[in-house]
């Protein structure tokens, strides 16, 4: 990540970065490049590449005669690996995770869908493995078995051969990634089973039998966000 690094601008992103996400720093907010040198004590050079860091997120924007200043939120890149670690770093965003399920609700089972009518035996090859691996993770460290279900929820985009589709995967990865951190206690028992049922449907070629085990996957995903939330809010 890029705020995650070593180096006088890392330094700079990993500050100006969560302040923004945040809202420690408001949208339309200036931001002085002599100010942020003497803030942070860095050259001149640091700050500017900082904040082309920052723009390329979506979070900063520069006008010529009045320099850069914080963009509005609709610029933000919200599917960015670093925006996402920010906004989750502090609190639970309740938000985020209702509209990433909503996203996924939309998504996922069209892919199973297309992955029944397209799939390849390298395609199912990749499946059973992911499957494998997630069942092989049960009730072992947490992180084993996100990696092992995003692997699956990859090969499952791949099979679908859309490449636009495997784009939008790509993109909500970091944010499964950062809600398995809230659900993982969750997630790992049924839910190999909920996965092999997709795998059966997409195995046997049947579009609406696939569409409908994804559908009932990712709701049961939702459920599990749902209780993580009320966890995390009794805390």
């Amino acid at each position: 990540m890029a705020g995650s690094g070593g180096g006088a601008h890392h330094r700079v992103v990993g500050s100006l970065g969560p302040a923004i996400v945040n809202g420690e720093l408001a949208p339309d907010d200036d931001l002085d490049v002599v100010a942020l040198q003497e803030r942070f004590g860095v050259s001149r050079t640091a700050v500017r590449e900082a904040l082309r860091v920052l723009a390329a997120k979506g979070l900063v924007g520069a006008r010529p005669r009045r320099g850069t200043f914080v963009a509005p939120r609709e610029q933000w890149n919200l599917l960015d690996d670093d925006v996402l670690s920010w906004r989750f770093a502090a609190r639970l965003d309740e938000v985020f995770l209702d509209e990433l399920g909503e996203v996924r609700l939309t998504v996922e089972p069209a892919v199973a869908r297309m992955a029944a009518l397209r799939r390849t035996d390298r395609d199912l090859a990749e499946l059973e493995d992911a499957l494998a691996a997630m069942r092989a993770a049960a009730g072992g460290p947490a992180g084993d078995h996100v990696e092992a279900d995003l692997a699956f929820h990859h090969a499952l985009l791949r099979a679908a051969h859309n490449e636009l589709m495997a784009r939008m995967g790509t993109a909500i990865e970091a944010g499964l990634r950062l809600r398995d951190q809230f659900v993982h206690s969750a997630i790992a028992g049924e839910s190999a089973d909920g996965h092999a049922e997709v795998l059966l449907a997409v195995r046997r070629r049947r579009p609406k039998a696939a569409e409908s085990a994804m559908r009932a996957l990712v709701e049961r995903s939702i459920a599990d966000v749902e209780l993580a939330k009320r966890v995390h809010g009794g805390n």
